[in-house]
């Protein structure tokens, strides 16, 4: 099927949370998607997120489900609820773009791409964030050989601070959530697409304070009791032979650590937080006396550092134009492969064995330099 600005993909949206008016404004920047409206188990959530945003509040989530008009679901429920959401919409007969993680498990990731084969449906993830100017600069970096044959990378993912500002940060704490699972997608997502697919990994975790204190204005809970690692390292092999290691934290507040940076065998290379669509990325050969900040490969979609570096939409646009023939770059199979390298991080820390990596996938593919999104 064919969209066009005049004739959009029509989006439903389903979780009303915490991050669902990011997504509603940042897809209100592009022609080819319309929302027609939102869901949510809680219809006082619905009914906030349609005053807030001029969109429509359908009765149920089913309601929405059965709107002829929803093309794509994008699903932005808590961790746990990915799955059964989506397994819903693909039997509605609705494209489906899930948030990070795609589910709780590798294997509610595997039966919910046989699902998406069996309806003939696509199914798209977060995080879209690689397909910004920053990961796309970085990325045009080392397919250039700016920095030689990437040897090593260290990626360190720190305190998001949920507690100071989310009202209800429960689930990060939950399984499903943790620092790994909930951070750890940009990240890793980022390394796939500069250095391919990773082939094993070891690595060790704990639980930092067993309880967190919520102090976020309008707060709905006070304590959570912590029922996940908050604290993890890793060692990642790619099927390059590339080495990253990374850490994986709710513990680190404060510290002077970079987002990412690659180091090859003729200098190195800084990203921004891939959390981000864009930002600065830096490079430094062994011979130069200081870092070079590279010129994106496109402009920046906002401001680097602007609230507008949150919003969303990205992916959903990647995924309608896939259902046209375009590369799908932020796909279920990247997720997957993202997701199965996250969960061998717990695994190795309980097993104290590297974890191989069953699933393969291909680098995505470039984002033009006029995306045009």
């Amino acid at each position: 099927m064919t969209f066009s600005s005049s004739s959009p993909a029509g989006i439903g949206i389903v979780g009303c949370g915490n991050i669902s008016e990011r997504y509603v404004k940042g897809i209100s920047r592009f022609p080819l998607l319309k929302t027609l409206g939102c869901a949510d188990m809680y219809q006082e959530a619905a009914d906030k997120l349609s005053a807030s945003t001029a969109i429509s509040a359908y009765p149920s989530v089913d309601a929405l489900l059965d709107d002829p008009g929803v093309d794509v679901v994008v699903n932005i429920t808590s961790p746990v609820a990915h799955a059964e959401v989506s397994f819903a919409a693909l039997k509605a007969g609705k494209h489906v773009y899930v948030e990070k993680p795609m589910g709780a498990t590798v294997a509610e990731g595997r039966r919910m791409i046989e699902a998406a084969v069996a309806a003939g449906r696509v199914l798209g993830s977060a995080p879209d964030t690689f397909l910004g100017s920053s990961a796309q600069t970085a990325r045009a970096a080392v397919d250039k050989g700016v920095i030689g044959e990437p040897i090593g990378a260290v990626g360190f993912v720190t305190h998001s601070k949920a507690e100071t500002w989310h009202p209800d940060p429960t689930f990060l704490f939950k399984p499903g959530g943790g620092p790994v699972l909930d951070l750890g997608p940009y990240y890793v997502t980022a390394l796939v697409n500069l250095l391919g697919p990773v082939a094993s990994v070891a690595g060790f975790s704990r639980v930092g304070a067993p309880v967190r204190t919520v102090s976020a204005p309008g707060r709905r809970v006070d304590k959570i009791t912590v029922e996940v690692p908050t604290h993890a390292v890793a060692s990642l092999e790619f099927a390059s032979g590339a080495l990253a290691t990374m850490m994986f934290s709710f513990d680190v507040w404060d510290h002077h650590l970079p987002y990412l940076e690659i180091y090859g065998q003729e200098g190195a290379l800084g990203l921004f937080d891939p959390n981000k669509y864009d930002g600065p990325v830096v490079t430094r050969g062994h011979h130069d006396s200081e870092w070079a900040t590279l010129p994106p490969v496109f402009p920046p979609s906002a401001e680097p550092g602007s609230p507008e570096q949150f919003m969303r939409g990205p992916g959903v646009v990647d995924l309608v134009r896939a259902l046209d023939g375009a590369p799908h770059r932020a796909s279920a199979a990247l997720a997957l492969h993202v997701l199965e390298v996250l969960q061998a991080v717990e695994t190795a820390s309980q097993t104290r064995q590297s974890v191989g990596i069953e699933s393969r996938v291909e680098r995505p593919a470039t984002v033009p330099a006029d995306p045009k999104w």
